[in-house]
């Protein structure tokens, strides 16, 4: 999938102005502490609208400033793990896990799989509160999975 930002938009005296493509594949984001990664990804996700500019993700414009085109988050096609948690505090990790799962394509990998690759078949009884930092961003990373979303941005917190 590939992505296409020309974008700018400033916060107080912080300015982000970039242009770039990302071609198909894997790719990261990196750099100091302040240097825009986070306000990038949340302009991808549609989570904040910049000043100007136009995200393509896709071929498919989701911001143009120029037109008046804002697409919404829900039907960007795209995921975000967010750097904190944002799952059900009262769920179990299984009920994380199902919670607005679709229905499985004959073309994915079994979700069991990604269970023990991660392994997280231990905590499916466990509550979100009750995991590590790391053991808490696997499962997110599978909530994305389960819900079959397209791309996952991760920041560069991520444990290894």
């Amino acid at each position: 999938m590939t992505l296409f930002l020309d974008l700018n938009h400033s916060v107080g005296d912080f300015n982000l102005a970039l242009k770039f493509q990302v071609p198909n594949g894997v790719s990261a984001l990196f750099g100091r502490s302040g240097a825009g990664k986070t306000t990038l990804v949340n302009a991808v996700a549609g989570l904040i609208t910049p000043q100007k500019g136009r995200i393509e993700i896709a071929g498919r414009a989701v911001f143009d400033a120029g037109r008046g085109l804002n697409i919404p988050p829900h039907q960007r096609g795209i995921g975000y793990v967010f750097q904190d948690p944002r799952l059900f505090p009262h769920m179990s990790v299984q009920r994380n896990l199902n919670y607005g799962r679709r229905p499985a394509r004959s073309s994915e990998i079994d979700a069991n799989l990604i269970v023990d690759i991660l392994g997280l078949e231990k905590f499916l009884d466990r509550r979100p509160d009750t995991l590590s930092g790391g053991e808490n961003s696997g499962l997110r990373l599978l909530v994305l999975y389960y819900q079959t979303l397209i791309c996952c941005c991760l920041m560069n917190h991520w444990p290894v």
